[in-house]
């Protein structure tokens, strides 16, 4: 029998009104249509949930409140959500086609029982939506979590994880929490499939981008965490290498 998941997906916003219509409509024109879609908002002062519900689309919930940042309307979103696998798609991200569900479902074929976690490619885009080019770090065939130790090499909203053996973030790291989240998931997995799809597209305008010292310093700390110090700071050489080697 086919597996028809249902997908929980969760929008995070604040003041996002600029950027929200396209992460909406990418939602509104899926062809699959076995989600939800949940609206995590921390009370925006701008018309961003009246854009929101002016959309048409059957929210399964909307909550406008005051939260203490990114990660904690996301681990709201965790304790709302119903359905089978979570995905975070940000405010000026958007589903990469209207098949995209679809294709994620039809990468299901042949197994029996919903695997841990579903990942995919991520097409980068400007403001005006124009593609940029796609993500440097390639998904890969294989993935556990020691993978990451090499970098982040699925992006978060590319990155569905099954609700059950999702974790809450961790709301001590405040730009990167979704580098932690990601492998303590995989640890949690016992089958990661590679849906050979490009997921999302993701504008290149994020929380991390914007504080991006603060947020390397973050990713170095929890990739000490989890794969110890000198692995880290081996791999963070190997990173300047092929920074420099790529220019």
């Amino acid at each position: 029998m086919a597996l028809k998941p249902k997908f929980s997906i969760i929008t995070v916003t604040y003041n996002a009104s600029s950027v929200i219509e396209p992460t909406l409509r990418s939602v509104a024109v899926q062809s699959y249509k076995n989600f939800e879609y949940l609206l995590i908002d921390g009370a925006s002062t701008d018309d961003t949930v009246t854009k929101a519900v002016g959309m048409g689309i059957e929210f399964a919930h909307i909550v406008s409140e005051h939260d203490s940042g990114l990660y904690d309307a996301m681990n709201k979103g965790i304790e709302l959500a119903k359905g089978d696998y979570l995905c975070f798609l940000n405010a000026g991200d958007s589903l990469y086609a209207p098949d995209t569900l679809e294709r994620m479902v039809a990468a299901l074929e042949g197994y029996d029982t919903l695997p841990e976690v579903l990942y995919g490619e991520t097409a980068e885009v400007d403001e005006q939506r124009n593609f940029i080019r796609m993500r440097r770090l390639k998904a890969p065939e294989k993935l556990t979590w020691k993978s990451f130790k090499r970098g982040m090499l699925v992006c978060h909203q590319a990155f569905f994880v099954r609700r059950d053996i999702a974790p809450l973030y961790d709301l001590k790291y405040r730009f990167s929490a979704d580098v932690d989240w990601c492998i303590r998931a995989m640890k949690r997995a016992g089958r990661l499939v590679n849906t050979h799809t490009i997921i999302v597209n993701y504008l290149q305008n994020g929380l991390s981008l914007q504080n991006h010292r603060a947020s390397l310093l973050e990713r170095f700390s929890i990739m000490s965490k989890h794969y110890g110090l000198p692995v880290t700071i081996l791999n963070h050489l190997w990173f300047v290498v092929r920074a420099v080697i790529k220019r």
